[in-house]
């Protein structure tokens, strides 16, 4: 295996995978140099990404002045420490030709499996950010101001400014710890500033915008599709939806999906249009008690994907 552990976030990568991945591997190093009880380190680590960070992230990380980690796509024969997921489908190509060493995440259990015992931490929280904090604290490592802004941003974008179900107090304990260290005075309006970047559409593809955060899905043998695009305001999309919505279907077609989701998340007005192409309208109704009104259904209050949508829709293809 390789003499370095790479550390690394979900395909797709968002602000959360990419921060949460260069903060890890700052942590390893550290417990390298000291030791540390929870695990051996013995290899340096090294962020990387699986493609290209979003405006969001981008912005984040020059306001920090940290440099974009370099992109990775094969774990064949490295050593491999994940953050922010821990399924096969969404990590490393050839994830099963990698070492495993650590999983830090806040997502459901995925199925990457290891042959040994290892570092995995995982808490129902809004943020891989927010347990990485915990692992900080635990073993007494400082964090360094850079770092601080980068998981602080990580926890305001995973929990769109607290206001997706997903938050815990101990995000916004946590986020409140980061702030001071950060120097961030005013959490919300960073919070606003850091979301608005990954509102900006112009100049982007149909396919780019619905793909810049899109994970496949196994449903009960049903491939499934989920994309979400958070907006502080709909009317900034609103002359391209059909645009979208027809790029939607090819999507569908050229990848063999049962369904195609596509949440169209208002920050400001706090509710998503869901945007459906599936092989069985029923499921829209099922799943959230609403028919599919022409090409999209208004859901007031729904803003995570991981616990609102993704959940709810597994449970619906189980019983169909």
């Amino acid at each position: 295996m390789s003499d370095v552990i790479y550390v690394v976030g979900h395909k797709k990568p968002d602000t959360d995978s990419v921060c949460s991945a260069i903060a890890f591997a700052y942590l390893l190093n550290e417990w390298k140099k000291g030791g540390c009880k929870i695990m051996k380190v013995d290899k340096e680590a090294v962020p990387i990404i699986q493609g290209e960070p979003n405006a969001e992230t981008k912005f984040v990380l020059e306001k920090f002045g940290v440099k974009v980690p370099e992109v990775m796509t094969d774990g064949d024969g490295k050593t491999v420490a994940l953050v922010d997921h821990s399924d096969k489908v969404q990590s490393l190509d050839n994830i099963d030709k990698a070492e495993i060493v650590a999983v830090v995440d806040h997502h459901k259990i995925g199925d990457v499996t290891t042959p040994n015992p290892i570092l995995f931490v995982n808490f129902p929280v809004g943020c891989g950010a927010t347990v990485l904090k915990f692992l900080f604290d635990t073993t007494g490592v400082a964090i360094p101001k850079d770092i601080a802004g980068l998981l602080l941003a990580a926890i305001l974008s995973d929990t769109v400014v607290f206001k997706s179900a997903t938050t815990t107090p101990m995000d916004k304990e946590v986020a409140e710890e980061l702030a001071k260290i950060a120097g961030i005075d005013d959490i919300a309006n960073f919070g606003v500033e850091v979301k608005s970047k990954l509102s900006d559409v112009s100049g982007m593809t149909a396919k780019e915008i619905i793909m810049r955060d899109f994970k496949d899905y196994n449903m009960s043998g049903k491939k499934v599709g989920v994309g979400q695009i958070e907006l502080v305001d709909l009317k900034m999309i609103e002359n391209r939806l059909e645009e979208i919505y027809n790029e939607l279907n090819n999507i569908k077609q050229e990848g063999a999906y049962h369904t195609i989701v596509l949440m169209l998340t208002d920050i400001m007005k706090e509710g998503t249009d869901l945007m459906v192409i599936t092989d069985e309208p029923k499921i829209v109704e099922i799943t959230f008690g609403k028919k599919l009104e022409g090409k999209s259904v208004w859901l007031p209050g729904v803003m995570s994907r991981k616990k609102q949508v993704v959940p709810p829709l597994e449970k619906t293809f189980a019983s169909l």
